[in-house]
């Protein structure tokens, strides 16, 4: 009788302690909770709509608090080689497409295929098949295969234009469906930079802009480009890429259109367009929140058209992924399904106007509602469904060929050396990264 007595009392005893470890694993923030870590970068009002959106995701998976690292734009790739050389690397973080090769076969990215393809409550059907295939690597091909990441969003890298200064100028809008062709375009930017105070120089700008974001559509819709069909050979000796590179250069020096390096200096461009100075400059869909409050209307139009007649533009994104070192795979998936592809998650950062939509749906609503800016959004659209590439550097194992391009070109921009002797000096220099990133592939895959 009384071992049966001390046994009951035992168990008691087991059961209170049993309720006691229950009761603080339920509490918030408690140390039965599964914490995510997230990394990742983005403007004040980029910063602000992820971070409500994360709360939102805690509220309704109990049990997950996910701890956010914000880092500046330009610091981020840096942290995030930190992160992964010191095996500290978060849960969750953003990575570049160019980058997911080189990542798979190091074994920093966990393969997302078996939480995402299998999920009821992701459809892939109804998001960008483009921006889902930038996150698929087979082993050998990037752009098929299982997934390693979701985008985030795409960027489109539309052409924005000032038409209250058109209105003022008396210059008739652009037509959105047909762009102008380079000789059109110099014409009109000639016709919006004038000399308002007198002083003998201009004050207003037909347009600036940065030949790292800008050139491209210049030189595809010219018909060149940096690579060869193979990825292999870096194609930039070809005539029509020097061509476009010197009607760029030619802004400045030939046409006076946008503002020498000096003037740059004393406001640059992108402060000259939030003046109203400008009659032209680029607009990514990161952009709108921070345009919706210029002091001019603005709208969208394709870029110019060189030799091919076609616009042409590139589209950015950056993925999501998952830690292949993570402890909660479950819930780090489901984070990056959350903030990529449910419904709640996107209108979130839709409304805060940080992004075009992933999901096709919203999408195609989105760009209907005339009443937001811009009011041309079908343009992002277009870029997506139509005209947009993705940036050079994102086909190869790493992007160094690509950058060493804009290292050395001040002395076109500045007219002290053609384009065509440009282009000639710097294609072998370009080859033998490009050659070493061929082999550096080559080797990961051993």
């Amino acid at each position: 009788m009384v071992k049966k007595k001390r046994l009951v009392t035992l168990m008691l005893l087991m059961l209170v302690s049993a309720l006691v470890f229950a009761g603080c694993g339920g509490s918030s923030g408690s140390s039965g909770d599964k914490e995510l870590t997230f990394m990742f970068r983005g403007g004040t009002d980029e910063q602000k709509a992820y971070q409500a959106v994360v709360k939102k995701f805690e509220e309704e998976h109990p049990g997950v608090k996910v701890k956010i690292i914000v880092t500046a734009a330009d610091q981020y790739a840096t942290k995030l080689r930190a992160a992964i050389t010191g095996n500290s690397l978060p849960d969750v973080f953003y990575f570049n497409p160019g980058d997911i090769k080189a990542y798979v076969n190091s074994n920093v990215l966990m393969n997302l295929t078996p939480y995402i393809e299998n999920n009821a409550d992701v459809d892939l059907d109804n998001i960008w098949k483009y921006g889902v295939d930038l996150y698929r690597y087979d082993g050998k091909m990037a752009g098929q295969g299982d997934l390693y990441g979701m985008p985030k969003d795409l960027g489109p890298f539309a052409l924005g234009y000032n038409k209250t200064l058109f209105e003022k100028e008396g210059i008739p809008f652009p037509d959105k469906d047909k762009p102008y062709t380079w000789d059109e375009f110099i014409k009109v930017n000639q016709q919006a930079t004038k000399d308002t105070n007198g002083d003998g120089k201009p004050d207003v700008f037909g347009t600036g802009f940065n030949v790292q974001w800008a050139l491209q559509s210049f030189v595809w819709s010219n018909g060149a480009d940096w690579l060869d069909d193979s990825k292999t050979k870096v194609t930039i000796d070809d005539p029509k890429f020097a061509e476009a590179l010197q009607f760029f250069a030619d802004m400045q020096n030939k046409y006076k259109i946008t503002p020498s390096i000096e003037e740059a200096q004393t406001l640059d461009t992108y402060q000259r367009w939030m003046k109203g100075e400008m009659a032209f400059f680029p607009v990514g869909p990161w952009d709108m929140s921070t345009f919706e409050k210029l002091p001019f209307e603005y709208d969208l139009l394709p870029f110019p058209a060189g030799s091919t007649g076609k616009s042409a533009t590139w589209i950015g994104s950056l993925g999501i992924g998952v830690s292949a070192k993570t402890k909660h795979p479950e819930e780090a998936a489901a984070l990056v399904n959350y903030l990529t592809a449910s419904k709640e998650g996107m209108q979130q950062l839709v409304d805060a106007k940080v992004q075009i939509p992933n999901l096709l749906d919203m999408a195609d609503e989105w760009a209907k509602d005339t009443s937001t800016k811009p009011a041309n959004k079908q343009e992002f659209i277009d870029i997506v469904e139509d005209y947009g590439r993705a940036l050079p550097g994102n086909y190869t194992y790493n992007a160094e060929w690509y950058d060493m391009f804009f290292t050395d070109i001040q002395p076109v921009l500045d007219g002290k050396i053609t384009a065509a002797e440009y282009v000639k000096q710097q294609q072998p220099k370009m080859q033998k990264l490009l050659d070493k990133a061929v082999e550096q592939e080559k080797k990961s895959q051993k």
